[in-house]
């Protein structure tokens, strides 16, 4: 049984051990030219194609977990801002934090590196159940899970100062287990992802995005790829 277990360990490694390091490029996208280094502990500006002052006001780093906030937008109104890491309980936490507002905006704006999917879908699922809007706006970040918190708003606002970005779902694997079942496992989940877009009214289209992206790497959907997956509903410049 060990010697299985080490033999399946080696056999998952491999091709990460003999895959060829890829320099990605940097600066502004364009289309055919959107896969960019991934990062989670801040935002990288050279993804905005222009470099002026944001809609709202957003963090410099973002937080290990999401961060509410209430804020009054010119321009855009009242919007609750959801920032930071999407972590196991932050659908609880949102939805607690929502009950506390004596009116709740309409507009939920959106700025994080992502994190747990079901989280996110979770979240998605409280903001269509409450027939809010979502956005995201001039300067802010929407990658890895969190378009499936977008995907979930009424109406869907995108800034194309903003970056929306998608990658391969990263799924802690047991060690314990062999590859089958893990592979087993994503797809699962990657089927129940497609699911829930199309549950939310977006193109599950958006997935192959996701799909041929690795997670160490984000692809930052261009204006024609956020209107065709419907995971945009207005774009603003």
């Amino acid at each position: 049984m060990a010697g299985l277990l080490i033999a399946n360990e080696l056999i998952r490694d491999l091709p990460t051990v003999f895959r060829k390091p890829v320099e990605l490029p940097v600066g502004p996208v364009s289309p055919g030219d959107q896969r960019r280094e991934y990062r989670t502990d801040r935002p990288n500006p050279g993804l905005l194609t222009v470099d002026e002052p944001s809609d709202i006001p957003l963090p410099d780093e973002f937080s290990d977990r999401l961060n509410f906030s209430q804020l009054s937008v010119d321009g855009i109104g009242e919007v609750v801002l959801l920032s930071g890491g999407i972590e196991v309980g932050d659908a609880e936490r949102f939805k607690n934090y929502l009950d506390t507002l004596s009116t709740v905006p309409q507009v939920v704006a959106l700025h994080s590196p992502g994190g747990i999917v079901a989280e996110a879908k979770e979240i998605g699922r409280l903001i269509r159940e409450r027939d809010l809007q979502t956005g995201v706006f001039s300067n802010a970040f929407c990658l890895s899970s969190c378009p499936y918190i977008l995907a979930a708003g009424t109406e869907r606002t995108v800034s194309l100062r903003s970056v929306v970005g998608l990658h391969q779902h990263y799924c802690e694997q047991s060690k314990l287990l062999p590859v089958v079942f893990a592979v087993e496992d994503i797809q699962v989940s990657q089927g129940e992802t497609m699911e829930y877009l199309i549950e939310m009214g977006v193109d599950p289209s958006l997935m192959v995005y996701s799909l041929r992206t690795p997670p160490e790497e984000i692809y930052a959907l261009v204006e024609e790829e956020l209107i065709a997956t419907r995971i945009a509903t207005q774009i603003i410049k």
